[in-house]
Parts: structure tokens; sequence; C-alpha cells
């Protein structure tokens, strides 16, 4: 993320956040179901107090997916969207192949995740989640002592995410709705992504109005941090078209 936020303050006012249960903020049950609506909420009415009238709206995994409705919910509120590979899991039920895909992520990835985290074993959920989600077997034991201990800061989150309910979580945004986006937007992947990612890209691709697809060389699904001079090129000069 420093790759991002010191190549793109020289250009914009930049907003970082961290969403509703993920550190800092306070780790605890607050009577809310855990969706990307509760989270768009969230981002309007901090956009609100800091007195933001309009933003460029940039979002990566659930991230994207959040700013997807956000948008869609307060289309006024958005100038445009980079969305990076937003994992809308409910799309890949449209197509034989989406929905091999979805059912393979939920048997090898979700369920084992969930089932890790309800016994209480939060290394071998994030593990189970991250290297299904990346598609890199090995990732998380490969990472830095540190870096995996910063992870495990996200095990409550992640853990309230897999147990919420799915049309809450990941509601299955309607095509017609999307097409109503008047904003631009860039949809980024990454070249060596799991295949569902494109899958659901190509579904945006085709219910956006106005939309551009980047490919990121080399990149998995950490995309932004994966090739992040080509990443921060691409969506500056989106930025700068739009």
């Amino acid at each position: 993320m420093r790759a991002q936020l010191d190549t793109f303050a020289r250009h914009y006012r930049v907003i970082v956040y961290s969403r509703r249960y993920h550190p800092p903020n306070p780790q605890r049950r607050d009577g809310h179901e855990y969706g990307v609506y509760l989270h768009a909420d969230d981002l309007a009415a901090l956009l609100d107090r800091l007195g933001v009238e309009r933003a460029h709206i940039i979002g990566h995994s659930y991230g994207a997916y959040v700013a997807l409705a956000f948008a869609l919910r307060y289309p006024d509120k958005v100038w445009d969207l980079v969305l990076v590979e937003p994992p809308i899991l409910p799309w890949l039920a449209r197509t034989p192949e989406g929905d091999s895909l979805r059912r393979a992520f939920e048997a090898g990835t979700l369920a084992p995740a969930r089932a890790a985290f309800t016994r209480g074993d939060s290394v071998q959920g994030l593990r189970r989640f991250l290297d299904g989600t990346s598609g890199a077997p090995g990732q998380f034991d490969a990472l830095p002592a540190d870096r995996r201990a910063a992870l495990l800061g996200l095990a409550f989150e992640l853990r309230l995410e897999l147990s919420a309910p799915p049309d809450v979580h990941m509601p299955a945004v309607e095509c017609r709705d999307v097409a109503g986006i008047r904003s631009s937007v860039l949809l980024v992947a990454g070249q060596r992504s799991p295949r569902r990612f494109r899958v659901i890209d190509d579904e945006l691709a085709r219910c956006l109005r106005t939309q551009e697809l980047v490919t990121v060389p080399g990149a998995d699904h950490g995309v932004p941090s994966a090739n992040p001079r080509f990443f921060n090129e691409a969506v500056l000069s989106f930025l700068a078209r739009h």
C-alpha cells in the first residue's frame, strides 16, 4: 500500500481508511451482520465527516466489492471507480464454468477456512483463506514472520466475514443495476490470478456501460503490491482521463 500512497499523493488528496472490525478499529461484535452495504454506508459517513462530497473510489478484493456497492447506493458521491478483482462470487453461478469454479473455491478454501476459525485455529484459517484466495498454495507460510503476525490481526474480521449470511456478505448485485452506473470504471486484473476473478470481470465488463480493463503483468490476486509500478501508472492514467 505504501507504494500507492506515496505515488498517488503527489497528484491527489489520498484518504485511506480501515473498514469496520479491521485493526486498529475495535474488534468486537456490534449487532451488525458483516456485509458490503454496511461497509458502503460506513464509507459514506466517513466522507461526510471529512467534508468530501465526491471522490475517486479505489478498492481491491472485498474492498472492490464494497466500492461497487458504494457506487450503487451513493452514485452522486463517486467521480469514478477502480475495481481490482471484486469477489462477486454469486455471479459465478451464472455459467457452467463459473459455477464449477465457485464450488471448487467453496470446498477447497472457504469451507476449510470457516471450519478452522470455528474451532479457534486462526493460523490455519488464515492459511487456507490466503492460499486459496491467491491461488498460490504455501503463500502464507512463505511470508516473513512479522507479516504473518500482522495478518493474524485480521482473524476476528475474517471470522465474522466467513460466518455472515451469504446474501448480506456477498449479495448478488443485478446486472441491470450495475449497468446504471454512470461513472467511468477501470477493472484491474492480475495476469496470474485465479480464473474465477477473470470470469467475474468479464461479467462486470458485460454489464457496465463505461469501463476499461487492464491486466497487470506477473500479478496474482495481490495486484497492487505484486507489480506496483505498472498498477500505479494504469490507475493514474485512468484518473487523468476522467
